[in-house]
């Protein structure tokens, strides 16, 4: 059982990891092509910030479900 756990573990904090990366290479390729198109740096930056805001509420919603179910078993 400590064996799976820790396998699991290892499994999320690679997703997380991998989560971050690609929205980390997804923001910067839409601010270099809004800029590119003529947007102003800041604002591309304001825009970009979104894909962000959206990986930190899927995270947060799946440590809620987490921390909710294993609430309920108990």
């Amino acid at each position: 059982m400590g064996l799976s756990l820790i396998i699991l573990l290892c499994s999320i904090f690679a997703l997380w990891v991998t989560l971050d990366w690609k929205v980390r290479k997804t923001r910067k390729a839409f601010e270099k092509q809004l800029i590119k198109q003529g947007m102003a740096k800041k604002d591309a930056k304001r825009l970009s910030a979104h894909y962000s805001q959206m990986k930190n509420e899927i995270v947060s919603t799946f440590k809620g479900s987490l921390f909710r179910n294993r609430s309920w078993k108990n």
